[in-house]
């Protein structure tokens, strides 16, 4: 039986997505060989400052998002944040990261580095760690390569990829990808080919109830329709 194949969108500076992880990791030990994670990026702070200022200007502005997210992280135990978050360091956008993890992602596609090594996963989740811990600018080239090194990755592989346009190309398969199933929210899970959507904060269990379903009815049965 081929794996289901879960598409997942999120934005690597949203801190949803950040409670999220351990969620995925969970999927990923219950299910294993059983599903198929692809790992996407939805630009929700592709222009952060001025979307932040815009929208929290009657809500005391950028302190008063700040004060909203570590509200947020109270209420999970798995999570750190800052303090300072979303105050002190502002990343200008999100973008800028997810191009330098979709070229780590071709790493792993080239052959470049072992597919059990998981470094696409671990170098996403060192970001989110990064900027939510430690405020780092995740936004910055040098930041991203100095996070590279630190996990070992080949740095001038990856400057190669971003270089020559190829990761740029899979940012663009991204936004197609999100025009087609009509993405703005993150996290965002799409199942069975795009009939089966879950956003924002999704408790476990019922993303495992969505892949149960799957699992275990026939094809053919999954809809009444």
């Amino acid at each position: 039986m081929e794996p289901i194949r879960i598409f997942y969108f999120s934005d690597i500076l949203c801190v949803w997505a950040y409670i999220a992880q351990i969620r995925l990791e969970e999927l990923k030990n219950t299910f294993q060989d059983s599903i198929s994670i692809d790992y996407h990026f939805v630009s929700v702070f592709g222009n952060a400052r001025e979307k932040l200022e815009n929208q929290w200007r009657d809500r005391g502005g950028l302190q008063g998002y700040s004060d909203h997210v570590k509200e947020i992280a109270q209420k999970f135990d798995h999570i750190t944040i800052n303090p300072d978050i979303w105050n002190k360091v502002i990343p200008a956008s999100s973008t800028s990261a997810h191009l330098f993890l979709r070229a780590v992602q071709l790493l792993e596609v080239k052959g470049l580095v072992s597919k059990s090594e998981r470094v696409m996963e671990k170098t996403t989740w060192a970001f989110r760690e990064a900027f939510f811990t430690k405020l780092a600018n995740i936004g910055e080239r040098q930041v991203q390569f100095d996070i590279a090194m630190e996990l070992g990755l080949p740095v001038d592989a990856i400057a190669n990829l971003i270089n020559n346009g190829e990761a740029y190309a899979q940012i663009s398969k991204d936004t197609e990808l999100l025009k087609e199933h009509n993405v703005a929210v993150s996290p965002t899970l799409i199942f069975n080919e795009g009939r089966q959507r879950l956003s924002g904060n999704i408790g476990y269990r019922l993303i495992e109830a969505n892949i149960q379903e799957l699992l275990h009815n026939p094809v053919g049965e999954q809809s009444w329709c």
